[in-house]
């Protein structure tokens, strides 16, 4: 268990930011590796991937229900020194996922055909995106237990396995998907299912490297059977703090469910073209994102010790990380948006769309990145309504009135794009509104010397 209620916030959110981050690398290299194999077999190949991609959103969804609050939870425990109340959580969280993801499983087989005919431009991009799902769904099912077991972790403050156990299932996903894709050495090209099922096996291989990691001796989150069985209490407790969290993942869900919705009359082309500039996007924000994840668990820890100074020295030094980041980013998608896109297709029609994504939305980037440490913090104090609010608004904002221009004569995607920039700045403006309310609330005056009753632990401090 490592110690983040004493010493430098900056060297704890560098230090565990760095594992995250040494980790999304290795995951942004696969996800721009996988863009360019899909980029060689065609734009209804990028669509297709693109149309299934989606699913990944409400796969983080649900998981997001069951790993922030897992986080949230242990890492307040890891704060008052109290282990056991940590591995329970840890154990109930295992039976959480198992149940969820057998549910996920049975439904997304049920409904993969219909999903992919809903979202495609045309028969031939539906047939691929289904042939991708058949194999992507079991591959999603097994997230949630690889969610589990690694938002627990980073209660803990333990960063390591995670990066670690991540990146070779990284570099083993890159290593399958060009065999399977192009039957490289086999002679039995799989074209775009391939991908899928490296994809599968490379999860199934993480989730059990990291159960083994949790068995070794001396280890706090230990499975245990009997803490296994169903508690009803603390599944509330974890979908309380999660389910807000898994709701604005739903969200955005629902704003790409608009936009391949709106670019259908577009053709295959412009969904190609907004799922490259989309995914170049998502890679270029992986630090911000690494640093999110960095900001729950030490300003949770600082929350559960009672240390609201530490909590409000978190946001503030992750704020300013943040918008330093992300003006890079806008930099270089203002700078190289072309050739972002045109390394991951030679069409002309798909590099147009690509361009046109980029140079507008990252116009939101800044804001953006304030979203991701705000919500963060509220994680962190394991109330997460507010977050959910200004997500909410968001798409409220652009999704809505994407809809309703769809059927307007003259539509252009350009017009989605605005709208995005539009609502991704109201959101930033409440959710700073509202966690300022929100330390005023939950981090009253006088408590910030309060002591943490000391509980004997086994495992020494790091």
């Amino acid at each position: 268990m490592n110690n983040l209620t004493s010493g430098s916030l900056t060297r704890h959110l560098f230090s565990t930011a760095g594992f995250m981050l040494f980790t999304m690398a290795f995951q942004t290299m696969y996800f721009l590796a996988d863009l360019y194999w899909m980029g060689r077999l065609g734009k209804e190949a990028v669509a297709a991937v693109g149309v299934a991609g989606n699913l990944t959103f409400v796969v983080l969804a649900l998981t997001q229900m069951l790993g922030v609050g897992t986080t949230t939870l242990v890492a307040h425990a890891a704060g008052r020194r109290d282990p056991d109340a940590a591995r329970r959580v840890f154990n109930q969280a295992q039976t959480l996922s198992g149940v969820a993801g057998g549910v996920f499983l049975i439904i997304g087989i049920a409904l993969t055909p219909f999903y992919a005919r809903t979202f495609s431009a045309d028969e031939y991009t539906a047939g691929l995106a289904q042939q991708f799902l058949w194999w992507f769904v079991p591959a999603m099912a097994l997230q949630f237990a690889l969610i589990a077991v690694s938002a627990a972790l980073r209660g803990m403050g333990d960063f390591k396995p995670g990066m670690v156990v991540g990146s070779a299932t990284v570099v083993l996903n890159m290593t399958l998907a060009p065999i399977l894709i192009f039957g490289w050495g086999t002679g039995n090209a799989m074209g775009v299912a391939g991908a899928a099922v490296s994809t599968l096996v490379a999860v199934a291989v993480g989730v059990a490297w990291l159960y083994v990691y949790a068995e070794r001796p001396g280890s706090f989150l230990r499975v245990r059977r009997a803490e296994m069985v169903p508690d009803l209490a603390t599944w509330k407790r974890l979908l309380g703090i999660g389910l807000p969290a898994g709701v604005e993942f739903a969200l955005i869900a629902v704003y790409l469910g608009v936009v391949y919705v709106v670019s259908q009359p577009f053709g295959a082309a412009a969904q190609a073209g907004f799922g490259i500039g989309q995914r170049v996007g998502q890679a270029g924000f992986m630090p911000i994102v690494s640093l999110g994840f960095a900001v729950a668990p030490v300003a949770g820890q600082n929350f559960g010790a009672r240390r609201p100074d530490r909590v409000r020295a978190t946001f503030r030094i992750a704020a300013g990380l943040a918008v330093a980041g992300m003006f890079l980013l806008f930099v270089i998608c203002q700078s190289f948006a072309e050739a972002l896109v045109r390394f991951f297709s030679d069409d002309l029609a798909v590099i147009a769309v690509g361009e046109q994504y980029l140079r507008i939305v990252s116009w939101s980037y800044l804001a953006s990145g304030l979203v991701f440490v705000t919500a963060s913090m509220f994680q962190a104090m394991g109330h997460t309504m507010p977050s959910l609010a200004t997500s909410f608004v968001r798409i409220v904002v652009v999704a809505i009135p994407a809809y309703v221009l769809s059927s307007w004569p003259g539509v252009q995607l350009t017009w989605v794009w605005y709208l995005t920039v539009l609502s991704v700045v109201l959101q930033m403006a409440l959710g700073l509104w509202l966690l300022r309310r929100e330390f005023r609330i939950r981090l009253s005056a006088g408590r910030d010397a309060l002591p943490v009753p000391p509980v004997p632990i086994s495992e020494p401090l790091a």
